[in-house]
């Protein structure tokens, strides 16, 4: 019935080899493989050997030092042992410092107070300044420690030079306050005053081991003082609000004031710098 439906059956047929070839070459192939190798479907692998290297050494004897090397080598000081290390000397003491101290400045001469009496010129400073002078001259010596410091007074002077009040501001120190006190009492007849008027000022004495505040530098008092700023515009809330008041005047220069024909010492210089560094307070 297959002859009939029209299929080849016969050996030759390509229809006949299709089926038989394709899997035959797969087996072929394999079978092939394996017998390459040395090995079968039931076989194991081989063990693998150890290699064992061995090598051939041989000793090579090397030639003796030179003798200068030797002679070096024997020169040189064996390595130091670790012997325990003796303790440290303990540091010597201190020598105890002697405090600072600071004699007195000489009270102004007869001469330097007579040209006090006459200088008119910033509230009578060489006035002020000699009177300051004298006070601490008559206060001792500074010496570092407790007892230094300052001692802030104002002060009113009758017309012939009397005392007539002395009043302490502050002290940072209560015996420079003792002393600068016992100082104002007992000191000498002192001449006029330059303006022939009371002379109120305010004075801080320095009872310091390295400051005494002298001399001041005179050179620019005949320059008139700049006006001080007033607010205009200022009111204490309770007084009637009129017109602002008109700023002051700027004084006129004394034309015989010639600051640079003055000559002055480096430490009236000195003196006077610091001076304003303390009131201005610059770089504070």
């Amino acid at each position: 019935m297959a002859a009939e439906a029209g299929f080849d059956w016969r050996l030759d047929s390509p229809w006949r080899r299709l089926p038989i070839t394709l899997p035959g070459a797969v087996v072929v192939g394999l079978i092939g493989l394996w017998v390459g190798a040395g090995l079968m479907p039931g076989d194991a692998p081989p063990p693998s050997q150890k290699e064992t290297l061995t090598l051939d050494a041989q000793l090579i004897e090397l030639p003796p030092p030179p003798p200068e090397v030797i002679e070096k080598t024997r020169r040189e000081p064996p390595p130091p042992r670790n012997e325990p290390q003796p303790a440290p000397e303990p540091p010597p003491a201190e020598v105890p410092r002697p405090p600072a101290s600071l004699a007195a400045p000489p009270a102004p001469s007869a001469e330097e107070w007579q040209l006090a009496s006459t200088y008119t010129l910033k509230n009578s400073k060489r006035y002020r300044n000699a009177w300051a002078q004298q006070v601490r001259s008559m206060m001792g010596t500074a010496v570092e420690g407790p007892d230094q410091g300052q001692v802030r007074f104002r002060i009113t002077i009758n017309p012939d030079g009397s005392l007539a009040h002395a009043e302490e501001l502050w002290s940072t120190s209560a015996k420079a306050s003792e002393l600068a006190r016992k100082a104002i009492q007992g000191m000498p007849p002192l001449p006029p005053t330059p303006s022939g008027k009371p002379l109120v000022f305010e004075k801080t004495l320095s009872f310091l081991p390295y400051e005494t505040g002298w001399p001041p530098s005179y050179r620019y008092d005949c320059l008139p003082d700049p006006p001080q700023f007033r607010n205009p515009f200022a009111w204490d809330g309770g007084s009637p609000q009129g017109a602002a008041p008109t700023p002051p005047a700027r004084e006129e220069r004394d034309p015989d004031c010639h600051p640079s024909d003055m000559t002055g010492t480096f430490e009236e210089e000195d003196a006077e710098l610091k001076r304003q560094i303390e009131r201005n307070r610059w770089g504070r």
